[in-house]
């Protein structure tokens, strides 16, 4: 009997001498080297924990690694106490300050950039916004500390959301201008056709097909800025305009440091950032992972 052309292109199921399919070989090296990463990912998160539940006197005298047998939040008071939340606040202002306008103008100056391709003027503009990528932040802190002083904004929150904004946009040109650059043209042309303005078609259809790289750049800058060190270090003095990661700084007397004090700090500095990727992880996910799908 002769095979049908449909029976002959089905492959043949592979079976071992008992005539059970035979299973995939499993990646030992690529397991053991998972299990691994996540022992160097956990340890120093479990550590730190650990860590801020102890006193000062107990940090020095047990096993960095065994936990307290007497645990305590006093860290956790001495950190609030110490005007944590000022701190929190002007993080918060700064961050949203900075996150919102870099956003939004880095998402129409992208979408006028694909759209106004044929300009030169535009392309010499994302050539401009190209070039920013090159440029590190360390490169620019005497240019910029200049300018916030002839602008008289020295030791304000204002400081630190300006070059903020101004080192977000060139990246978030970019990602947003490539997510822009793959909705089809057709669907621009048909809203033209029904007479939709150039601002209609950006606020409703481009803004909504590109929302996963929208909330991948905004969570990427808030976690950017909200990190930030240097410009806060260079641009402010007074202590009530610190941001949290210099406000680490109050927990270093002149002759020690309070570890389980700045572990404690360091928890709740944190704990922001998880809400954060709690709430936009599947968004967050999708758009890291879009430039795979097509």
């Amino acid at each position: 009997m002769t095979a049908t052309p449909t029976e002959a292109r089905q492959p043949r199921k592979t079976t071992g001498r008992t005539g059970r399919p035979r299973s995939r070989r499993r990646n030992w090296a690529g397991g053991l080297a998972g299990w691994i990463w996540l022992v160097i990912v956990v340890v120093p998160l479990y550590w730190t924990l650990i860590t801020s539940l102890k006193t000062q006197s107990r940090y020095y005298a047990t096993n960095p690694l065994v936990p307290s047998a007497a645990p305590t939040l006093d860290n956790y008071r001495l950190v609030i106490e110490s005007d944590f939340l000022r701190y929190f606040v002007n993080s918060i202002v700064v961050t949203a300050g900075a996150v919102a306008p870099a956003v939004v103008f880095s998402f129409m100056a992208a979408y006028a950039i694909v759209r106004g391709w044929h300009m030169r003027s535009l392309r010499a503009i994302n050539r401009l916004f190209l070039l920013g990528l090159a440029i590190p932040l360390q490169a620019t802190v005497i240019p910029v500390y200049l300018i916030i002083i002839r602008l008289h904004l020295y030791d304000s929150l204002l400081a630190l959301i300006l070059p903020s904004i101004a080192f977000a946009v060139p990246l978030s040109v970019l990602v947003l201008a490539n997510f822009i650059r793959d909705v089809p043209k057709e669907l621009f042309d048909s809203m033209r056709v029904d007479g939709a303005t150039e601002w209609t078609t950006l606020w409703r259809l481009a803004a909504p097909l590109t929302r996963p790289a929208i909330l991948t750049v905004t969570i990427f800058n808030a976690l950017t800025i909200w990190n930030g060190f240097l410009l806060p270090l260079i641009l402010t003095q007074s202590p009530e305009r610190r941001t949290l990661p210099l406000a680490l700084w109050t927990f270093q007397g002149q002759y020690g440091v309070n570890v389980p004090a700045i572990l404690a700090a360091v928890v709740l500095t944190t704990l922001p950032l998880l809400v954060l990727y709690a709430f936009g992880r599947r968004q967050l996910l999708s758009g890291l992972t879009a430039g795979f799908s097509r």
